[in-house]
């Protein structure tokens, strides 16, 4: 079963999101993430197996520039983890197919994503969904 998440489930967001976002604390995510659940404009999904939350989404509404699309506001999702165990299950697209369902229900015409460049995985996952690659980039930095 797939659900929307409510604020009372930050705590559980957070616990499996730390495993993907490990520069932040459970903590700091969980806090993040009942701010996010309070907007209208962004959205978990949790997949559960039984009673057991066994991976997420978040997506939300980008109304900036989303490389490659030509609409606005585009479906984007920010993050999908499924634990380890319960991989190869399908359950990443179910997640994904949530997430697209509610940006078209948002008025959405296109849905958008990315990756780091190393992280093949997550490539070949979206191309497996039927994304499209819109760009590769290097992001720079320097210090004042």
């Amino acid at each position: 079963m797939v659900r929307k998440a409510t604020n009372r489930d930050s705590r559980v967001l957070a616990e499996m999101a730390v495993q993907m976002w490990n520069t932040h604390t459970v903590d700091e995510l969980q806090e993040e993430f009942a701010e996010t659940l309070r907007c209208e404009h962004s959205a978990f999904f949790i997949k559960h197996e039984g009673n057991m939350p066994v991976g997420f989404a978040q997506c939300g509404l980008r109304t900036d520039y989303v490389e490659g699309t030509e609409s606005s506001p585009v479906g984007y999702l920010e993050g999908i983890f499924v634990k380890n165990e319960y991989r190869n299950n399908g359950y990443a697209k179910e997640l994904l197919c949530a997430c697209e369902n509610w940006a078209r229900a948002m008025g959405c015409t296109e849905f958008a994503s990315d990756c780091e460049l190393n992280n093949i995985g997550s490539l070949k996952f979206h191309i497996a969904m039927g994304f499209d690659e819109a760009n590769r980039i290097i992001c720079f930095k320097k210090r004042l």
